[in-house]
């Protein structure tokens, strides 16, 4: 259950939401013009979650928190607390409908978009700056990060033509370039729906070839296996584009 509460006085405006079910329960706080503070809390059954969820938005309420009724979950951004890591309850609602599979929030599977090093720093990295800049670009974010914070070189996936690739690939460090630069991309496109529930419509393209080319790079785990297929045919299902 999702529950929202704005407070205002002459000199604050602050928001505080919760949502809660099962044996967890996540909260988001802070100034209405700042994407806020996140957390998350687990119980080791449903009813100690739910009595403690109640306990504290009776606490809320008692502070002078009020309930919006039409409290806006969409429109708002979405970051995990890196103290709990990833999280449905603490990624943009459309992302948790949409891509239900457990290994989109996994932090440990190479082959998830977050699961491996790369993946990893990528969305760590998106919210070193998200949080800096709210109008982040993440259209742009994949070169940079390579060639910036990586000191390496972005090969875009611009073709997906088997002898191409194993052609680039057989040249070591072009091959590292094409690794790397392929993570990062599909990466950011799903960090970019985690957090803001939309996705460009050419980062999400280019998201679906990184992922279909890393797949035709030998000594890579990814020939045409079920996390690889599940990936391309979510983000290409996924309807929310800018």
């Amino acid at each position: 259950m999702k529950r929202g509460f704005v407070y205002k006085d002459d000199k604050t405006h602050k928001f505080w939401w919760i949502d809660y079910s099962g044996c967890s329960f996540a909260v988001g706080y802070g100034r209405c013009d700042r994407i806020g503070t996140f957390g998350l809390k687990e119980f080791d059954t449903e009813e100690e979650c739910r009595k403690e969820a109640e306990k504290i938005i009776r606490s809320k309420i008692k502070k002078g928190y009020v309930e919006d009724e039409n409290f806006d979950f969409v429109n708002r951004l979405y970051l995990d607390n890196e103290e709990y890591g990833l999280n449905p309850k603490t990624s943009h609602p459309r992302f948790a409908e949409h891509f239900r599979e457990d290994f989109y929030y996994s932090e440990c599977d190479e082959e998830a978009p977050f699961g491996s090093d790369e993946g990893h720093d990528t969305l760590t990295g998106i919210y070193e700056y998200i949080r800096k800049m709210p109008d982040f670009d993440f259209d742009a974010f994949p070169r940079k990060f390579i060639e910036e914070a990586c000191g390496m070189t972005y090969v875009a996936a611009d073709t997906l033509d088997a002898e191409e690739v194993q052609e680039m690939s057989s040249d070591m460090m072009t091959e590292m370039n094409m690794v790397q630069s392929d993570i990062v991309t599909y990466a950011t496109a799903f960090a970019q729906i985690k957090i803001t529930g939309l996705i460009s419509s050419g980062l999400k393209e280019r998201g679906i070839q990184a992922i279909k080319r890393l797949s035709l790079i030998d000594g890579m785990p990814w020939n045409e296996n079920e996390i690889q297929r599940k990936m391309i045919d979510d983000l290409m299902s996924f309807s929310f584009t800018v």
